[in-house]
């Protein structure tokens, strides 16, 4: 089933729980219907691949691997801490999501 994500791609998160717990970095695909995102730098596995013509040798390769969503908490842009975040009414009427901590906007105006 769809969930609505807390994160949106490109956001920097943080990892709260588990093997990579306290690790930052930023996420390049968040998949909503299963209710994860990868993070780079973070769950990183080792994948075995066969010779192709793209990669004659094959070999193992590492890549990152897709955590749950609840994992992670996006870092507040001015305290650089893990917060929650809200959604905050603008002037001219649209709503952008704001760190709950600090206040700090985390959409870019458009």
């Amino acid at each position: 089933m769809s969930q609505k994500l807390h994160v949106k791609t490109g956001d920097t998160v943080v990892v709260i729980s588990g093997k990579d717990k306290g690790k930052q970095g930023k996420i390049t695909a968040a998949l909503p219907k299963k209710g994860r995102v990868v993070v780079e730098g973070v769950n990183v596995v080792k994948r075995h691949t066969k010779p192709t013509q793209a990669n004659p040798k094959g070999g193992i390769i590492e890549k990152e691997a897709p955590i749950n969503v609840s994992k992670v908490m996006i870092l507040d842009p001015e305290t650089k801490k893990p917060t929650r975040i809200k959604k905050v009414q603008q002037k001219d009427g649209t709503y952008v999501r704001a760190a709950v901590k600090s206040g700090a906007v985390l959409d870019n105006a458009k």
